[in-house]
Order: structure tokens, then C-alpha cells, then sequence
């Protein structure tokens, strides 16, 4: 029997009141490692004790159990809660020499992950694949060198030969419901990737439908639900069809185990005062290409004007510094014929389809109000 098999095949036989039912100290550790109220205290790495919040911490054991015991898992913490420096305190409690691990993220938060690794962690050594192809496939090769690469799903599908010949140690999924439907490239590409240890971050693992539950974990431990046609026939359609509440029941029940999911309201007493958080972003290359135009343009002016020139020109210096403001957003807002994307607008996107699927509310504010025309 498989070892992802032990909790909910001990809880069925307890049910039963098996007379036959015995079980040795590594099976009862297992079961009671499974068990959230009685995690086991794994070692926190030392210069994370007082930047983990209590939950945090909690959430730190609970990943580590899951990897010590070589199953695969979802933290499904609500947006705000910290899942990014859970996760980068595991991959510290993990670091090996030669070992690298991976993240695959939604491109607007890809730098984040960066940043949030340099500031807790700054010994680990990070590589966004955020460049060129060629660039991307330099990283790749020397995958070695780096404690952690971080990726969006769209370069993953671009680069998946690159990947074929490399075994992470953890590979981590953020935003997991990006593997929802596990008939997109998206979700075969992320499948085929070799890890010893598959982790996925998602405050919604059911959006819509059952089968994403399935997508995600036919990638976190394969066969752990059957095959989808298997999965159909013995939770979904009872499930959904025929309300089937045993189905419903005995799905929970197996799941449950291999999903961690706290609310703010169930922590708020750990919570820090709000705090703000900068994303960083990339432009898209034609919008970079219009960004270094337009600065050679401002340089150019004010290399000609003296001192006298220069002051009398405050007003024209800052209309020319609000285009460059204005490229940033949207090259949009300058250019009507401009056919190309913007990476704020993406990554604005991103973030706000993201909220609004966590059920949260969003006051968005813009310094121009064309901007908020376009969004």
C-alpha cells in the first residue's frame, strides 16, 4: 500500500472497529505526523525564529512532514497569510549543496519571489528565467549553481526541452489553479518536470469544478486520486450529479491530510499591522524599446540648454518625465497605434483576477485616470 494511503486507510479501519487491525511504531508516527494538531516540531533555521509568525511556524512543520515523508502537498493559505517565506523557509531547512529547487509562478509575481528570497535569505542563490530565450537557456545549463530558479508557467512551456535533462530537489507550484485544467499545456508541462519533492501554493485548489482538485494532485502525487476517467466515476459524477454525500465524504477524508488552509480570521491574532508590498515588474520589450527612445529624447533636449535654458524649462522637463511615467503603465496612454503589451497592465491583472478569486474586495488607485479606462 502506498505510504500517501496510511491516514485514511487507518481512519477506515478504526471506523470499522477492526478486530485484525494492528500496526507497528512507524506506521503510528506516520499516522500521527499526518495528523495537523500534532506536527511534528521540525528545526527552524535559525535566522527565521523570529520572523515566522506562530501560524507561519505551523505551516513551516507542516511542509516539512510532507517532504520528510516524501508526499506532496497543498498550502492553501488565504492571500496576505505568508505562504511565499513558509516556503522559503522549507527550501532553507533544505538547502544541500548541488541541489537546486524550482519555482513555477504567474509572471507578475516572479521577481517577488526573488525579492522576498534576498530579503529573508540573501545566502540563497536565486535566478529569475525572466530573459531572452538564450538568456533563460544559460540559467538552465548552469541549474547547479543556483539554490532556487524561479519561472513563470508561460517560459516553462517555452523552455520544457531545456528541463528534460534536470531533477530539482522541490519544485513548487504558486498560484496552482494555473494547472486547473489538466488538458492545457500548462498543466502537462509542469507534470513532466523531474523533482524529488512536488509542492503546489493555491488559496483556491476548487475554483469551479472537482477535476481541478484532480489536476493538481495527478501533479503533486500521481495515481494518489486514480486516473481522471477513474476519479469521474468515483467523485466527481456522484459528487456533483447525484450529491452522493459518502463520495463527498470519503474525498475529504483522503484529501485532507495533504491540504493545509487557514484563514486570516482563524489566525488574527498572529497577524503583523498592514503592511505594504511592492511588485516589481518587467516591461515588455517593445515598451522598453519606447521607454529608452523617449529618455535619449529628454537627455538630447537638455544637453543643449545652458543654466538659463534649463530653469525656465521646469514645465517641459516635467511633462516630458510624465511621458516616461506614462510608458511605464501603458505605452497606450502615448501611443494609439502602439501594438504591443505592458507589463504593469499585465501584472495588474494578474494581481486583481487573484484577489477577486480569494474573495477579496479591491480598491485600486492610479495616478491616471486614461489608466484606469484601460484596466
Amino acid at each position: 500500500m502506498p505510504a500517501y494511503r496510511s491516514f485514511y486507510f487507518a481512519k477506515e479501519m478504526r471506523k470499522a472497529n477492526s478486530l485484525h487491525f494492528s500496526s507497528n511504531e512507524s506506521f503510528n508516527q506516520l499516522i500521527k505526523d499526518l495528523n495537523k494538531n500534532e506536527l511534528k516540531q521540525n528545526k527552524l533555521p535559525d535566522k527565521l525564529k523570529n520572523v515566522l509568525r506562530p501560524y507561519q511556524k505551523e505551516g513551516f512543520n507542516w511542509l516539512n512532514t510532507l517532504v520528510n515523508y516524501n508526499f506532496g502537498g497543498i498550502l492553501a493559505d488565504e492571500m496576505g497569510l505568508g505562504k511565499t517565506i513558509q516556503v522559503i523557509s522549507l527550501l532553507l531547512a533544505h538547502q544541500k549543496k548541488d541541489s537546486t529547487n524550482l519555482v513555477v509562478a504567474p509572471a507578475s509575481v516572479i521577481y517577488n519571489w526573488q525579492n522576498e528570497a534576498q530579503k529573508f535569505v540573501p545566502e540563497l542563490k536565486t535566478a529569475v528565467l525572466g530573459g531572452t530565450k538564450k538568456e533563460r537557456t544559460q540559467i538552465l545549463a548552469n541549474a547547479s549553481k543556483y539554490d532556487l530558479l524561479i519561472t513563470s508557467y508561460q517560459s516553462l512551456n517555452r523552455d520544457l526541452e531545456a528541463y528534460q535533462k534536470l531533477v530539482f530537489n522541490i519544485q513548487i507550484l504558486d498560484e496552482a489553479q494555473n494547472i486547473k485544467n489538466h488538458q492545457s499545456i500548462t498543466a502537462q508541462s509542469v507534470k513532466v518536470i523531474k523533482a524529488h519533492h512536488k509542492l503546489a501554493l493555491t488559496g483556491t485548489p476548487i475554483e469551479n469544478k472537482l477535476s481541478e482538485l484532480w489536476s493538481v494532485f495527478d501533479y503533486l502525487m500521481p495515481n494518489f486520486l486514480g486516473s481522471y476517467l477513474d476519479f469521474k466515476k468515483k467523485f466527481e459524477l456522484p459528487i456533483i450529479k447525484d450529491e452522493d454525500e459518502e463520495a463527498e465524504k470519503q474525498l475529504v477524508e483522503m484529501v485532507t491530510p495533504f491540504i493545509l488552509h487557514r484563514l486570516k480570521k482563524d489566525v488574527l491574532n498572529d497577524l503583523p499591522a498592514k503592511e505594504e508590498e511592492i511588485v516589481y515588474v518587467n516591461m515588455g520589450s517593445k515598451q522598453s524599446e519606447l521607454y529608452k527612445l523617449q529618455t535619449q529624447k529628454l537627455i538630447a533636449e537638455l544637453s543643449c540648454q545652458g543654466d538659463a535654458e534649463f530653469k525656465r524649462a521646469h514645465f517641459e522637463i516635467f511633462a516630458q518625465i510624465t511621458k516616461l511615467r506614462e510608458i511605464c503603465c501603458d505605452p497606450h496612454l502615448l501611443y494609439e497605434n502602439y501594438h504591443g503589451n505592458s507589463g504593469k497592465l499585465i501584472a495588474t491583472i494578474d494581481l486583481i483576477k487573484a484577489n477577486l478569486e480569494n474573495g477579496h474586495k479591491i480598491l485600486l488607485f492610479s495616478q491616471f485616470t486614461s489608466m484606469l479606462e484601460i484596466i
